[in-house]
């Protein structure tokens, strides 16, 4: 019997040493971005769509985007005062947490801000994301749909049955409650429905350059985030 692919050992040394290389490749990209550009920011986003994302940085070329690990990001920059690579680079790295990344450009601020604050896309929500609003089907004839979708509807959780090659629900139907969390079922029903809850938006944190150092978020200081 031939041996699987799946059973072949892995050399844990070769998959550390890999890994610390890829490190290291951005961070010193990261780095020699620093060197380039004259304006650093941090910036948070919601409902990432990596299309989508792709379409922004088109838009704004020849910056520089950075996503990823946020500790590899906080070493490239430097932690505190004694290993920022430019003075007052370590306030920058206190607000890599959570769902950020850096943006590196030469343009002016104005353009920057105009672009991350007007930017706003909607797609299908994903599963365990928050519901938006309440979306309830009445009981009746769904003509959206053909007689095919009659057994992938029910397998969904949906009363529905064929009268007459006609796909209904037998009873009212909720698909989702406002500010719960969306089942893997009611995900699937809103795209059938092509109801698109989820917004990608991209928030500014902050803006670092040689001249000053500015937070955009309101009531945020640098202890709010000193133990990220």
């Amino acid at each position: 019997m031939p041996k699987s692919k799946r059973d072949r050992p892995v050399t844990l040394s070769k998959t550390k040493k890999k890994g610390k290389e890829h490190k290291e490749v951005i961070v010193n990209s990261i780095r020699n971005a620093v060197e380039n550009y004259k304006s650093i920011y941090v910036f948070s986003f919601e409902n990432m769509r990596n299309l989508k994302f792709k379409e922004f940085r088109e838009q704004i070329k020849p910056s520089r985007f950075f996503l990823g690990s946020n500790k590899v990001m906080q070493v490239a920059l430097g932690r505190s005062v004694s290993d920022e690579i430019q003075p007052g680079l370590h306030k920058v790295s206190k607000f890599l947490c959570g769902n950020t990344g850096l943006f590196l450009t030469n343009m002016p601020k104005e353009e920057v801000e105009s672009l991350f604050n007007k930017y706003e896309d909607y797609d299908f929500a994903r599963t365990g994301s928050t519901a938006t609003e309440k979306v309830e089907l009445p009981e009746g004839p769904l003509e959206q749909f053909t007689h095919e979708m009659e057994p992938f509807l029910r397998k969904q959780g949906m009363p529905v049955r064929l009268n007459k090659g006609v796909v209904e629900l037998v009873s009212d139907f909720v698909v989702c409650e406002e500010g719960k969390p969306l089942s893997p079922e009611s995900a699937r029903i809103l795209r059938l429905l092509g109801i698109k809850m989820a917004t990608f938006k991209l928030h500014l944190i902050c803006r670092w350059s040689a001249e000053d150092f500015e937070l955009y978020r309101e009531g945020l200081d640098e202890s709010d985030v000193e133990s990220a």
